[in-house]
């Protein structure tokens, strides 16, 4: 056996499927560091698909002789739940989202793909280098907060354009309904900025062109492109107001209790009538671990769960997900794994059956939604989408909305208890 082939039968020996226990040092350490990756997805723009190469940043840690990949969203990181190392080929998975990153090592450069679970599409073309410094350039200021035209299904007559700005360097993100793009990444050149973002999900490639009078053009994926203005001037009120999160999704008879009654992960059927819930304060969070702002907000509700659970608080999490993943639910196993879930995860059926397995609610499309339940059992509030940390401002706004509303139900008395 040839000396260089014997130490790749060395790596190789030595990997742990779960973790990837790598004992040549070395080997981990060319892997460890920062990427500059790319994905290529297929857009459909006006009827003609285009292929579209979205960039990101990427990460590789050795932890402790393991390798450790992670995809970036601002101060959140999506990182692999196990590695192998084979050779010249390296294997992330990331059990959150039930997909896999499948990539060989050639000249310092990562290519592979990226493989999605069962319905949520093909695989996708992955390639990465280590980064690079970039050269300073200067740039226009689009730094602050920006109103843009929408193009939603679900009724928004306009978005906010978020952006932080040092230099020709660029973080943004887009504000929705439902949530955000995720954190948005790039840099200023030839006349424009192009952005990417990629977290394990919603790829996108955003490109923002100054225009002479102050506004902004966005396109997203190579698409038309989006008219935005400064939030504080005259011109962005043309323009459409973004819609309130508080007033999107209400109920029909808020007078009604809210009712559920869903098989949880075990098949036993657990309802809102259940001894656990009664009196107590209770959330019941529209969720679906496919869903990329479910993921944003899950790390917020289980600190807030932990919180106020002694209190008199409870979850209810309404998984919906697709058939395909419904025989074993493995990606919803990993999802409540990865973020520690200690609430009740419920699964009434796929994404499409949203409005018949939640009746109650009125112009309900948006996930995640949460609806806020006093001890009384009827619904007092409800909340559409939820922002990632990448929104700034209105991230922080939304942390402390829900955390003081769940405050003062809880301080409300139970009916029938005693003063």
């Amino acid at each position: 056996m040839k000396a260089n082939q014997f130490s790749l039968w060395m790596v190789a020996a030595a990997v742990v499927v779960a973790g990837s226990a790598i004992t040549a040092a070395q080997d981990a350490r060319s892997l460890a560091g920062k990427w500059d990756g790319t994905v290529t997805v297929s857009a459909n723009n006006s009827g003609v698909i285009v292929p579209v190469e979205v960039p990101f940043p990427f990460e590789i840690a050795n932890d402790g002789g393991k390798l450790k990949a992670s995809f970036l969203n601002g101060a959140l990181r999506i990182a692999s739940t196990a590695s192998t190392v084979t050779g010249d080929k390296v294997v992330f998975t990331f059990g959150q989202y039930g997909t896999t990153l499948d990539a060989t090592v050639k000249d310092g450069v990562l290519s592979g793909t990226y493989i999605r679970p069962k319905g949520r599409g093909a695989p996708l073309p992955f390639k990465a280098s280590k980064s690079a410094a970039i050269a300073a350039a200067k740039a226009p200021s689009i730094d602050g907060v920006w109103i843009t035209e929408a193009r939603s299904n679900k009724g928004e007559a306009a978005w906010r354009f978020i952006v932080d700005q040092k230099g020709a360097q660029v973080t943004a993100t887009i504000l929705r309904i439902d949530g955000d793009t995720g954190t948005l990444y790039g840099t200023y050149k030839d006349g424009k900025f192009v952005l990417g973002h990629f977290s394990g999900a919603r790829p996108l490639l955003v490109e923002v062109t100054p225009n002479a009078d102050g506004t902004l053009t966005i396109s997203q994926n190579k698409g038309a492109g989006l008219l935005a203005a400064r939030e504080a001037e005259a011109k962005s009120k043309s323009l459409g107001t973004p819609t309130d999160p508080t007033a999107h999704t209400s109920m029909k008879d808020p007078n009604e209790p809210f009712k559920f009654a869903f098989p949880n992960l075990k098949g036993e059927i657990k309802s809102n009538t259940d001894p656990q819930f009664k009196g107590k304060v209770l959330l019941v969070n529209i969720a679906g671990s496919w869903c990329p702002n479910c993921h944003d907000e899950t790390p917020f509700l289980v600190n807030l769960y932990k919180k106020y659970r002694s209190k008199g608080f409870e979850v209810v999490q309404l998984s919906f997900e697709e058939d395909e993943q419904q025989p074993g639910l493995a990606r919803l196993k990993g999802f409540n794994e990865n973020y520690g879930i200690e609430w009740t995860v419920l699964v009434p059926g796929n994404p499409d059956q949203l409005n018949e397995k939640v009746p109650q609610a009125s112009n309900l499309n948006a996930f995640p939604t949460s609806f806020f339940i006093g001890r009384d059992g009827r619904v007092r509030a409800v909340h559409a989408g939820f922002p990632s940390p990448g929104s700034g401002e209105f991230y922080k706004e939304a942390e402390k909305e829900v955390t003081t509303l769940v405050e003062k139900l809880l301080a409300e008395r139970a009916p029938g208890t005693a003063r």
